[in-house]
């Protein structure tokens, strides 16, 4: 209260003007008498010289934190103008929506009117050819009618004269009548149907439209990559962005609006960016540079800067930058074996993270639990795994294919026990690729090379084969509610559905682009309504079947854009029934709905993925990847 403090103040003074005197030692004012009383060893000095010490300490701090009000005041504005923005583009937002749902209902009407329309046209045309023949029978039958009448009258009625008279005259107009050519026959049909296919169009409304929006803040987001701070003139380089909420943590979806910006001393724009959004909260930003000499690099989100920016950014010669590990790229063969025409592409991560020399600064996070495994024939070690499977006991399975064995872990990735001879006898392994495991824990193993499908017990003894004499090169392997055993032959383009004991129930597919046909087909996976989902290797597609084999419906094409593949391998369906599927040409993993709808990307940055091949949901609800090209199997987390 404003009285109180006056109040205060008043007794402070008339205090002060009794105590003259300030004892250092107790740190207290006190009068005349205390100087010579209890304080007459202790230090004194003239109050009033202490008074002008505290008011000069006292305005120092006022000016400091006055000076702390334009930066409050600009805060406050900046607050004010992005929540005011906030509801303007909310508002622009609900316009666009309200103006295209109108224009959709328009153009509902009015193509609504022209099926109307049509269909009047049409039953008109018919009603006029059909009306026209009803008015020929209806005078033909009036004719008939009045002529019998006319004749029975005659011969009941008249006498010989007129029957005479009438006899010639009605002879003809019978015989006439008898002979005429009445249209009897219809001259048209009733057939008037509307087709109307609904389905594709109830699924595009259904996904109709897109809310984007992030989380992200420009203070807690970081850039990383030596292209920050050193570039070689001529040379492209890339640094990754992360995105991060007020809390510090990832921001795991894109469409963040960021701006890079690259000037020179005097402030004129130096070089072009280009800005990929990796759709994970992270992006790639993109520059080249063809003069030597010192740049200011900006990193805008939201038009703020985001931590460290502007950044000194030198650019040298080529030969005076020293070569890093990721100059070298690596290449893969194809996941079939085959030697196949598509090449892998280096997945290219900032040099910062190979440095052994240098502090990492600002790594990228991913979503990455553990990964186990290296190039070898030890046990936890891989060459070329390529099936991977999950049991509901909590264990993780995996068709380690040049090895001709299979390796079962954990769901925290414990070395368990492995199984598997190399051999082409029953119950020996050639080159083992799909695996699955069934309702009863049985172990099923695709064996591309002996080509049929072997069973094994949950410790891996063998129990049966099936599918021999019929297989070529069987890929995947999955099993449906009912026990079949479906698996995709790669070599043959088809998939078969087995019965546990190995009869056939039935097989669909041949080579070729169609919606029923395959160009080597890898993996399969079953949804909850026991449709079948099929990765179309070479035809950049993923296909969904039902449990008979009926082709229902494809998503995908060739390229590295949402949603599209190079060369998809490896798919899981979880219990939402959202599809999962490895693209094995552009190493990552794509999430899609149950109708093929791209929804996000499993962030894989840290540690990318190189040539993925099978997926799994391991029983607490992760992804299990086998990571071929790193000879090791990867477990994501997972948000369903």
């Amino acid at each position: 209260d404003i009285e109180s403090d006056e109040m205060s103040f008043l007794c402070v003074c008339l205090l002060l003007q009794v105590m003259e005197f300030y004892c250092e030692s107790c740190e207290t004012a006190m009068c005349l008498e205390c100087t010579e009383g209890e304080h007459r060893e202790h230090v004194t000095v003239p109050l009033r010289d202490v008074v002008e010490q505290h008011k000069a300490a006292l305005k120092t701090q006022l000016d400091a934190i006055h000076s702390r009000l334009p930066q409050l005041t600009a805060a406050i504005d900046l607050v004010t103008e992005i929540s005011r923005q906030l509801n303007e583009r909310k508002n622009e937002a609900v316009t666009e929506i309200s103006n295209t749902f109108e224009e959709l209902e328009r153009a509902l009407h009015q193509r609504k009117t022209a099926l109307i329309t049509d269909l009047e046209n049409i039953c008109s045309a018919k009603q006029k050819v059909l009306q026209a023949q009803l008015s020929s029978l209806l005078q033909g039958k009036e004719h008939i009618q009045s002529s019998c009448s006319f004749t029975e009258q005659a011969l009941s009625h008249g006498s010989a004269t007129e029957v005479l008279l009438v006899q010639k005259q009605m002879s003809e107009r019978v015989i006439a009548l008898a002979r005429h050519d009445f249209p009897e026959r219809p001259h048209q049909n009733a057939h008037l149907d509307c087709q109307v296919e609904t389905e594709g169009l109830r699924r595009s409304i259904q996904n109709l439209g897109v809310l984007l929006t992030t989380g992200a803040v420009a203070h807690t987001s970081v850039a990383t990559g030596e292209g920050l701070r050193h570039a070689a003139t001529g040379q492209h380089h890339t640094i990754t962005v992360t995105t991060k909420d007020k809390d510090g943590e990832l921001v795991r979806t894109g469409n963040a609006v960021l701006k890079a910006e690259i000037a020179s001393v005097d402030g004129n724009r130096a070089a072009e960016t280009e800005i990929s959004d990796n759709k994970n909260g992270t992006y790639e930003v993109g520059y080249t540079l063809r003069t030597e000499g010192e740049y200011t690099f900006s990193l805008l989100l939201y038009g703020q800067p985001i931590r460290g920016s502007p950044f000194r950014l030198r650019a040298v010669k080529p030969s005076d930058v020293p070569q890093s590990p990721d100059d070298v790229k690596r290449r893969v063969k194809s996941p079939s074996g085959t030697g196949g025409h598509i090449r892998q592409k280096a997945v290219r991560r900032p040099s910062s993270m190979y440095s052994t020399t240098k502090k990492k600064e600002n790594p990228i996070e991913d979503e990455l639990i553990y990964r186990v495994g290296s190039r070898g024939r030890e046990k936890g070690e891989f060459t070329n795994l390529q099936g991977i499977s999950a049991s509901s006991n909590g264990r993780v399975v995996v068709a380690d294919s040049n090895n001709q064995c299979i390796q079962i872990f954990s769901n925290d990735g414990q070395f368990k026990m492995r199984f598997g001879v190399r051999g082409r006898s029953p119950g020996q392994l050639q080159r083992p690729t799909g695996v699955t495991v069934d309702m009863n824990g049985d172990i099923v193993v695709a064996d591309y090379d002996n080509r049929w499908v072997s069973i094994f017990s949950s410790d891996g003894k063998f129990k049966n084969k099936i599918g021999a004499g019929r297989l070529m090169g069987p890929k995947g392997v999955a099993v449906d509610k009912n026990g079949h055993i479906i698996t995709v032959d790669n070599k043959a383009c088809c998939v078969f559905i087995f019965q546990s004991n190995g009869k056939l129930v039935t097989k669909f597919g041949g080579r070729g682009t169609s919606d029923r046909q395959f160009a080597g087909p890898h993996f399969v996976a079953v949804n909850n309504k026991n449709e079948i989902v099929v990765t179309d290797f070479h035809n950049h597609s993923v296909k969904v079947y039902s449990a008979d084999g009926e082709f229902l419906f494809k998503f995908g094409s060739h390229g590295e854009g949402n949603g599209q593949f190079n060369a998809p391998t490896g798919v899981a369906v979880d219990a939402n029934g959202n599809i999962i599927v490895a693209d094995w040409g552009n190493s990552r993993i794509q999430v899609f709905d149950s109708t093929g709808s791209f929804l996000s990307y499993i962030n894989t940055s840290a540690d990318p993925l190189y040539g993925p091949q099978g997926l799994a949901l391991t029983s607490d609800g992760h992804v299990a990847v086998a990571d071929s090209g790193n000879h090791c199997f990867k477990v994501y987390r997972y948000l369903q």
